[in-house]
């Protein structure tokens, strides 16, 4: 799998977990101080895990998106070092993709 179709499924990935880190956090707000000491408790606990998984995503979007950069960078030197080779690997994909679609 290339590194092209990876980058919008993990994008979708930390979109998904930010949603849920922030339906949790507004969870933990509207329970507010109900019920007694155990629930204070795992409500503390909850939102100290909340905050390590908040730092934990903020950690994999840095190494997401510099990953990304440098497959980009390192592709755009391919590109710039080899253009026929790349002009062709281009059209070799070009005329597969049009004989699969042509099938249908």
């Amino acid at each position: 799998m290339s590194q092209q179709s990876v980058a919008p499924e993990n994008e979708q990935l930390l979109q998904d977990v930010r949603q849920v880190l922030a339906n949790t956090e507004d969870l933990l707000r509207t329970a507010g101080d109900e019920g007694g000491e155990k629930l204070r408790e795992l409500k503390n606990r909850i939102g100290a895990n909340l905050s390590h998984a908040k730092t934990r995503l903020i950690e994999a979007e840095h190494a997401l998106s510099g990953k990304a950069k440098a497959a980009a960078k390192a592709t755009d030197q391919y590109v710039h070092d080899n253009p026929w080779k790349s002009i062709g690997i281009a059209a070799g994909i070009g005329l597969l993709l049009g004989m699969l679609i042509s099938r249908r």
